[in-house]
């Protein structure tokens, strides 16, 4: 094993490690926060993929800050779709067959409309960023994985500082936990939820970005990280954003390691396997309280 091989193993790794914390990051906040299990999720983030295709096909515009335009739209939407689930299923007691149902129809129909409009072909940007590549000594920074993870890393931040310096954060951090003591403060809990569920969904658009950036898409491409996201969030610790980031670099390492050294084929099985070990010994999560 080489040293140049180790590290840009690695670097690789902790790379596709911060794109996997911004695809999981609005999952945390919705099934750990909120116990939300939104498994439609993916579809937002391919959602995200196909606008900041249309709009960079149209105009050139660059698709990062695309997904920063657009983030109030998916925020509306996510806060439309929980007031939905909620009057339907988790009003009534119904959030846990029936509400799931709901989400993997909501998956469902968003691919059957993305392949109606667009097809099965797989659609890709431009931007400068996406071919070049940093070298430092013999460690490669391919720009396409760099500015995804750094934008991802500042993501994160930005919400846990809100999460834990804004009252409405601190409300989203205890919502789940006890509703009865929000509405001692004259907070609606219903309310909290339809913003952190918001807030949840606009993550979406980000990390649809960095999809159509770091790799091609088409319709039912969201599928692959259905389990991943869910796996990321209950190793990091439910509700926990800092543990999601680093279950995310420690799958992305995984995962990056593996493909290396024994092949694509075995990451997932691996990835899945220190899960599961993981949870073995620590069944909270890597930061679970």
């Amino acid at each position: 094993m080489s040293l140049d091989l180790l590290l840009n193993a690695i670097v690789a790794g902790l790379l596709l490690g911060g794109f996997y914390a911004a695809v999981t990051v609005g999952i945390s906040i919705s099934f750990g926060m909120l116990d939300v299990v939104n498994i439609a999720h993916p579809a937002f983030i391919i959602v995200g993929s196909y606008i900041a295709y249309i709009v960079n096909d149209a105009l050139g515009l660059d698709p990062i800050l695309t997904a920063v335009v657009v983030l109030p739209a998916f925020y509306l939407m996510g806060q439309v779709v929980y007031q939905v689930f909620y009057l339907s299923f988790e009003k009534r007691g119904e959030e846990a067959l029936r509400g799931l149902a709901f989400f993997f129809g909501l998956l469902f129909i968003t691919e059957v409309v993305l392949i109606l409009t667009f097809g099965v072909d797989y659609r890709y940007v431009q931007a400068p960023y996406i071919g070049p590549t940093w070298r430092i000594g013999f460690v490669d920074f391919p720009l396409r994985m760099l500015i995804p993870c750094v934008v991802s890393l500042l993501l994160v931040t930005g919400l846990q500082l809100f999460l834990a310096r804004t009252f409405i954060g601190r409300a989203i951090m205890a919502v789940a936990q006890d509703q009865q003591a929000l509405r001692l403060l004259s907070v609606d809990p219903i309310r909290i939820k339809r913003i952190a569920f918001g807030i949840s969904i606009a993550t979406a658009a980000l990390a649809g970005a960095f999809l159509i950036i770091i790799q091609p898409v088409e319709p039912s491409v969201g599928r692959e990280y259905i389990g991943r996201v869910f796996a990321i969030c209950v190793l990091g610790g439910m509700g926990s954003l800092p543990g999601t980031v680093i279950a995310a670099m420690l799958l992305g390492i995984l995962e990056s390691f593996t493909a290396t050294f024994y092949g694509p084929s075995w990451a997932p099985a691996v990835a899945f396997g220190f899960l599961l070990v993981t949870l073995a010994v620590r069944p909270a999560g890597l930061l679970g309280r």
